[in-house]
């Protein structure tokens, strides 16, 4: 709904095209699968491209803006939980159990390391403190330089789904950013 939400404002909005997400078992240990998709859609437009980013998709999007250097124009990221511990979720096992990776490995935690960087394009975090499944606070880090935060109510399941949700990307999308 959100890709259609954009489509119909006008903007190319295109799904990553890599199936399910869980995590480095589908996008590779160092990404590359994603890196590439992403690579390719700067390429075919010519420009640097947004990405938007649910969840575990929003941690992604966040290392993928640290890897590919002008390639990405900003970040959006919706219940993300990049700005803390990943065990502050209350889905960290499932996690485990369907990437296959131990978040207390050492590329774990230095790949998470990374996502929590501050980002080198500009920011968008949406989040809710009534999520239920990731703690709100762990998705934003309030002294991250240029990042917009931007509170919402609700669950962390189809919260991509809801009009307020969608009207905030949409916001962020049109806001204008220094390059």
């Amino acid at each position: 709904m959100l890709k259609r939400y954009l489509q119909r404002l006008g903007y190319r909005a295109e799904s990553w095209r890599l199936g399910r997400n869980f995590g480095v078992r589908t996008v590779g240990a160092e990404a590359e699968k994603l890196f590439r998709r992403i690579s390719d859609m700067a390429e075919a437009t010519g420009e640097p491209v947004t990405l938007i980013g649910v969840s575990l998709g929003g941690m992604l999007a966040r290392l993928a803006a640290h890897r590919l250097h002008g390639q990405v124009r900003e970040v959006i990221t919706i219940a993300s939980p990049y700005a803390a511990d990943p065990r502050a979720t209350n889905v960290w096992r499932i996690y485990e159990l369907i990437s296959g990776e131990r978040l207390s490995s050492d590329a774990a935690r230095a790949r998470l390391s990374e996502i929590a960087q501050p980002l080198p394009v500009p920011a968008t975090a949406i989040w809710s403190p009534t999520d239920g499944l990731v703690n709100g606070q762990a998705c934003y880090m309030p002294s991250e330089p240029g990042l917009r935060s931007i509170e919402i109510a609700g669950s962390h399941m189809g919260v991509q789904l809801r009009p307020r949700v969608m009207r905030a990307v949409a916001e962020a999308l049109a806001a204008p950013h220094s390059s």
